[in-house]
């Protein structure tokens, strides 16, 4: 129940470009539209974001999805004072990216506004035939350091955003995050 005063939600949707945030921010509006995967239907063609796009989901409170694109790195800090939420997603199909992903990850966690803020670090495109399975990828980025070295809470999944594969398990955990149980 959103109240007058109770502004909306934010979770940011960030990764190193080609991650396919776009293609998982419009299957998570379908899933949360639609009530379950067989509406799916089709990918959409995407293109890299340039900028900032916006995804209204309903939770079924509403949250908003605010996807950067992977060139706007630098940038990023500017956004994170509204963040209730963050996902961050790695192509778990390309291996020339994951130690640019994983300093953008460990750069994102340090962020002092965002010491509290619950982390979901997604490892897409497990629909590729060439994607690292979650314990390779959780080698590869020493995920057992670094949400040793955490202040944040952080979750990880596998996910393809392609065929909609644990993307009900995102929706799940962004209703948790963003304190809407159900």
């Amino acid at each position: 129940m959103a109240g007058a005063g109770r502004p909306v939600p934010t979770c940011l949707l960030l990764g190193a470009a080609g991650g396919g945030k776009s293609l998982l921010a419009r299957r998570l509006r379908q899933l949360s539209a639609e009530e379950g995967p067989a509406g799916l239907g089709d990918p959409p063609a995407t293109l890299p974001t340039v900028g900032t796009n916006l995804t209204d989901l309903r939770l079924p409170r509403k949250a908003t999805v605010r996807e950067l694109g992977g060139c706007m790195g630098p940038i990023w800090p500017s956004y994170y004072g509204e963040c209730s939420a963050l996902m961050f997603v790695v192509d778990a199909a390309n291996p020339s990216q994951v130690s640019n992903s994983c300093v953008q990850l460990l750069s994102v966690l340090s962020a002092a506004q965002l010491a509290s803020v619950p982390v979901l670090v997604l490892f897409n495109k497990i629909d590729l035939p060439c994607y690292m399975s979650l314990a390779e990828m959780k080698s590869l980025f020493r995920m057992q350091d670094i949400v040793s070295c955490a202040t944040q809470p952080i979750t990880m999944l596998e996910t393809s955003a392609r065929d909609g594969t644990g993307l009900a398990d995102v929706l799940q955990w962004l209703r948790a995050a963003l304190g809407d149980p159900r």
